[in-house]
């Protein structure tokens, strides 16, 4: 399988993270795509122009973190899989999912808004995204007892985001005042499997 990605991208690292805790890292061949770009190559995976984006072995494809990682754990050889069958524990990963994504969804517009030039409208939506994922995380803080014990796509997704976070916009200190958020996020982000596709 091949899966363009960019080293930076939260949402690549967290398909990346799921491969490796599944025990599929040596079945997938990174290729790095800048989206920006448009490369005919990532446009024939996902003509999105958008990554992650997965070439499956049979030449298929697939888009969009949250699928790929739910084909992938389907593949799993190691581990238990990270998205849960049924019940409370599924709703809840897939609910933790949703809102890492968000967050990393409302930081990215902050870095492409960023790069842009100073306007009122700017500052504006900087300050909106901003505020989006404070909220989110003062969430995840009165909640991050739902992301202790085995990884779930939830967990995943939020060590991703908050990495993410951390590279990115690291001057903020958004786990400044969440010191269960911040206690969980050290403890995840030294796992090994975590460590490795930490964005350089």
């Amino acid at each position: 399988m091949k899966l363009f990605h960019s080293s930076a991208s939260p949402f690549a690292r967290k398909v990346r993270i799921l491969a490796a805790l599944r025990g599929l890292t040596d079945r997938i061949e990174l290729v790095t795509a800048n989206a920006l770009e448009s490369p005919p190559d990532l446009l024939a995976a996902n003509p999105l122009s958008k990554i992650p984006a997965l070439v499956r072995d049979d030449g298929s494809t697939l888009i969009d973190s949250p699928v790929i990682c739910e084909y992938l754990d389907s593949l799993g050889a190691t581990g238990a899989p990270l998205f849960p069958l049924s019940g409370e524990d599924r709703w809840t990963a897939l609910y933790l999912q949703a809102l890492a994504d968000g967050i990393m969804d409302a930081a990215v517009a902050v870095i492409f808004e960023s790069r842009r030039p100073q306007e009122d409208a700017r500052a504006t939506n900087i300050a909106r995204q901003k505020a989006a994922i404070a909220r989110s995380l003062d969430v995840l803080e009165t909640e991050a007892d739902t992301l202790e014990g085995p990884w779930t796509i939830g967990g995943v997704s939020v060590v991703a985001a908050l990495g993410y976070l951390h590279f990115r916009l690291g001057a903020d200190d958004w786990l400044d005042g969440r010191p269960k958020l911040a206690a969980w996020y050290g403890k995840a982000s030294a796992d090994p499997t975590v460590a490795e596709s930490a964005p350089a």
